[in-house]
């Protein structure tokens, strides 16, 4: 078993090498995954396996249909049916990652820490930024690497603004406005459309929690929040269209929607500079290759879109009739996060996404909520 620091999850803190009970250096690291919903079995299984250091152990659901799946994705995986029975065989893992429903997210997380287990966790870490603090700082006491699963940071269209920031290109940024819209006027039913609290469900935790660590993440901490979140399909018991207005203290203000009601899409993003604009229409394909069976491989194409889908910067023009200029889209980079995640428990690189920075993302969605609520802006500290 693997125990090393959290990485940045505290400042100052570098990480250590593995401790003397862990496997050598050269030696792939074990993991156990909880969950082989659409979490576990599009995104985190391929990944795992995918990243060079790691190998994909164990694979807990109680769900027949799903343990056929993941022994023929996997052949020779090890299949449990609880992960309690993790715990008792911890010596024989290096990594748990958590791909479970938003509720079972804390107690997990809690359990394999406290068995001594680095922990991924997806996102949302947790329904409160109390609570992921409180799991960062269990981390922290055991000495334990605890990452947020946040795979949106390596889209196409974040890396090429990531990018276009970096250069200059657009000058001073005053407004960013992202779009993660969907058209599904028919309810799926699950928890994720959950009414019940504890379900943590909704589109607000959901697919909010990337819109709002991508803007943190970009723009840095918020100041000050309001938010507009409606039930918009008959029947629904949670939110399924929402907007969220973020001032961040660097003085950039965002504009984040999210939405299961749209039937005409806007651009995923639009970022007005003092110089120049960036308008970029299109998801990023990586989800949309995993659903359909596709995996990175060592020197193949992977997160490449077309052309006729790349952004495009100027200033005065309308990109919609072909203004400004094109800017190529840097190819999404879904493996990164897990290879970071090999070198962090190795001691040779950063956590990449720290529980720390996912309670700052919860401040923000737990402020979005009252607001919404109660129709007032809501101040961070």
């Amino acid at each position: 078993m693997t125990g090393t620091t959290n990485g940045t999850d505290s400042p100052g803190t570098a990480p250590s090498a593995p401790g003397a009970r862990g496997a050598a250096p050269a030696a792939p690291l074990r993991v156990a995954l909880v969950g082989y919903g659409l979490a576990g079995s599009v995104f985190h299984a391929p990944l795992i396996a995918a990243t060079e250091g790691l190998a994909l152990d164990t694979v807990v659901t109680s769900n027949p249909e799903r343990q056929a799946q993941a022994r023929a994705e996997f052949p020779g995986v090890r299949l449990a049916a609880s992960a309690d029975e993790l715990w008792d065989r911890a010596d024989a893992l290096d990594l748990v990652v958590v791909a479970s429903p938003n509720k079972t997210h804390v107690p997990l997380a809690t359990a394999a820490l406290e068995a001594g287990l680095a922990v991924v966790v997806d996102k949302p870490i947790a329904g409160t930024a109390a609570e992921a603090r409180g799991l960062a700082a269990l981390a922290d006491a055991r000495g334990l690497l605890l990452s947020v699963f946040q795979n949106r940071r390596w889209d196409n269209d974040f890396l090429t603004l990531r990018a276009l920031l970096a250069d200059g290109h657009l000058g001073e940024v005053r407004r960013f406005e992202s779009r993660f819209e969907r058209w599904r006027p028919q309810l799926k039913g699950g928890w994720r459309e959950s009414g019940d609290p504890a379900e943590i469900g909704g589109l607000l935790y959901d697919l909010g929690s990337h819109v709002v660590d991508q803007a943190l993440t970009l723009f840095g901490p918020a100041t000050l929040v309001y938010a507009e979140s409606d039930l918009r399909r008959p029947g629904a018991e949670a939110d399924d269209d929402t907007f969220i207005a973020v001032t961040h203290a660097s003085g950039v203000r965002s504009h984040l929607h999210v939405s299961a009601v749209t039937p005409q899409l806007g651009p995923r993003f639009r970022v007005l500079g003092s110089e120049a604009g960036y308008v970029k229409y299109g998801l990023d394909p990586q989800e949309a290759d995993l659903r359909a069976g596709a995996r990175p491989a060592p020197g193949a194409p992977w997160g490449v879109e077309p052309e006729d889908l790349w952004g495009r910067i100027g200033a005065g023009e309308s990109p919609v009739t072909g203004g400004g200029s094109p800017v190529p889209t840097v190819p999404g980079d879904y493996p990164a996060y897990y290879a970071a995640v090999a070198a962090a428990l190795h001691g040779t690189g950063e956590n990449p996404v720290t529980a720390y920075e996912a309670a700052a993302a919860l401040d923000v969605l737990e402020a979005a909520g009252k607001s919404a609520a109660e129709g007032v802006a809501v101040r961070l500290a």
